[in-house]
């Protein structure tokens, strides 16, 4: 690991034990928010149930991954990590493809090359290259950054594999529902990108910040995040498309 990576999550580490605990009292008054957001869907939707089922879902399942981490990163396995990645890139694929009619077998290896490839080199980049860190697989930082990396990769491909389904049923060429599906994935990255400092105080920034470590350190933190997430999310997009315009061509579209 460099020297100046290194005294950087060290200096986080070491300001971490200063963030502010929040009691589980204080943590339930941050729900009282969504029995509003509940009672409002039921009278207007008629779909009450369905934000509290959310909730309860949200609070296990993070209370769940809580106790795993906690586990997780007391181990020192390289499998261990390579294991977590790759069931992360499984599953973020076939949600990715949710949203696919036809041939979803094929959109799903698709999906799982496009995530695995795009999001799979720039997650060795950051750790090898930007963070440096050693041992690679130290799993209180390849979970976080894995977990960022192909969620947004997840996320782009879906908008690219709806779009570019849609754009084709609509009487719209190949190559022009690629070049459509391709704006669209890129939208929210691009607008984030814009908005970031601006608008918005991203999650890890705002996080690190409330942990006791300095602004220009987070931003520093905060750049190589916005920049992995938007080279993970284009390379999967980009990988996807290509194959699925390939399979359209073949299967006889103009």
């Amino acid at each position: 690991m460099s020297g100046e990576t290194s005294a950087m999550i060290e200096m986080f580490l070491a300001h971490s034990e200063t963030q502010i605990k929040i009691p589980l009292l204080q943590l339930a008054l941050s729900l009282v928010p969504l029995i509003v957001v509940g009672w409002i869907s039921f009278r207007w939707a008629g779909k009450g149930g369905e934000i509290g089922i959310a909730t309860a879902r949200m609070v296990v399942q993070l209370l769940a991954v809580g106790y795993v981490l906690v586990f997780l990163f007391k181990v020192k396995n390289p499998w261990v990590g390579l294991a977590v990645v790759t069931f992360m890139i499984a599953v973020s694929s076939w949600i990715a493809i949710r949203t696919v009619k036809k041939l979803r077998w094929q959109a799903y290896g698709d999906a799982l090359l496009g995530i695995g490839l795009g999001g799979g080199a720039v997650f060795a980049l950051v750790l090898v290259g930007v963070l440096g860190l050693d041992p690679w697989y130290q799993a209180r930082y390849v979970i976080p950054i894995a977990g960022m990396i192909f969620s947004n990769a997840m996320t782009a491909v879906t908008l690219s594999a709806e779009r570019f389904e849609s754009e084709l049923k609509g009487g719209r060429k190949v190559d022009e529902a690629r070049k459509v599906a391709w704006n669209a994935a890129l939208i929210p990255q691009v607008n984030s990108f814009l908005a970031v400092g601006l608008v918005s105080l991203p999650g890890m920034m705002t996080g690190q910040i409330l942990a006791g470590t300095s602004p220009l350190d987070a931003v520093r933190y905060q750049i190589m995040v916005m920049a992995m997430i938007m080279g993970s999310a284009g390379m999967a997009v980009a990988v996807f498309l290509v194959r699925r315009a390939k399979r359209e061509l073949a299967a006889g579209w103009i």
